[in-house]
């Protein structure tokens, strides 16, 4: 297995890229190979300056890049040989299982749907967040971004990628699956989220429960909510901000911890034909190594070749 990694996303590259490669390499199984992309000079450098050994690692020399600030689908036109259009690249061409990166989300958003192409079946892909719970499980929100405004089969297709991923990735069984909404009755909320509680009630792929509320998310009611990605961002920043305020007053609670983004790393877009994982761009070495881990994973349970099942199975 090969997993590549973006030595030049996010806002702390080469440092925490090039330290996450390091941690995630001593922790991998034996036959993952990680494939650092970027500029092979700035890489060496780095490991020299971290006291590593660069052997055991494959670098593939590219001096482009997407910068955060960068409009994502003029940058991936004019920089062809970005580490973003390299490593999905490499993923569509078979030469890379899987690819992470905490550089530009458009950008990752942008080459991973154009560059592998969505499943069949699938309206639009779409990323999420795992959030913790009192009850010391996880829950996956889904959209946290990718689409703002959704279709109900939209939110319905979110439904079956998310379930299917905390199935086989995340190892839950019958994972419920809840609408986020102001209320619990079925007539609560927009006329999409209402048109989407029908589809996915109805539903056989889905272990549907019903409409969930903002404050039922850490309270483990459901393992998957599924929301548009304007609403899902909401709720992520705010999760952000949430965990901040409580770690400065409350530093070293084992609970609180758990709201720590580290702990997680990302998520893979969910609904393209790869595994393409996007990180915070405040990713630290911590967080690139559990990125790494869960391209393993996402790659080992076939999470991908389970989804188009999935999506086969409704035009059946």
């Amino acid at each position: 297995m090969r997993i590549g990694v973006d030595i030049m996303g996010g806002d702390f590259w080469p440092e925490a890229p090039v330290s996450g490669a390091i941690l995630a390499q001593q922790q991998m199984p034996e036959g993952v190979k990680l494939v650092l992309i970027g500029d092979e000079q700035i890489i060496l450098s780095e490991f020299e300056r971290q006291g590593a050994d660069p052997k055991g690692f494959e670098i593939l020399h590219t001096d482009e890049y997407v910068g955060m600030e960068e409009s994502p689908t003029k940058a991936l036109v004019q920089k062809p040989a970005s580490t973003i259009n390299v490593g999905i690249g490499l993923v569509k061409q078979k030469e890379l299982d899987g690819f992470v990166s905490a550089g530009n989300t458009g950008a990752m958003l942008v080459s991973s749907i154009l560059g592998l192409g969505k499943i069949d079946g699938v309206n639009r892909p779409t990323i999420g967040v795992i959030f913790p719970t009192i009850t010391g499980s996880y829950s996956l929100l889904c959209d946290v971004g990718a689409n703002l405004d959704s279709k109900p089969e939209t939110l319905y297709h979110f439904g079956i990628l998310a379930s299917t991923y905390m199935k086989h990735v995340l190892k839950v069984p019958n994972p419920r699956v809840s609408l986020l909404n102001i209320g619990e009755e079925a007539n609560k909320g927009p006329h999409v989220v209402q048109a989407a509680y029908e589809l996915m009630a109805a539903s056989p792929l889905i272990n549907f429960i019903g409409n969930a509320e903002g404050r039922d998310i850490y309270a483990g009611k459901a393992d998957v909510y599924v929301c548009d990605g304007f609403t899902g961002n909401v709720v992520l920043k705010f999760s952000e901000s949430l965990y901040e305020v409580m770690n400065s007053r409350f530093a070293g609670d084992e609970f609180i911890e758990t709201f720590n983004f580290e702990r997680y790393g990302g998520v893979p877009i969910l609904g393209i034909n790869g595994i393409s994982i996007i990180g915070h761009g405040i990713s630290t070495g911590k967080a690139f190594a559990k990125m790494v881990q869960t391209a393993v994973e996402a790659v080992q349970s076939e999470v991908v070749e389970h989804f188009t099942s999935a999506f086969k199975s409704i035009h059946e």
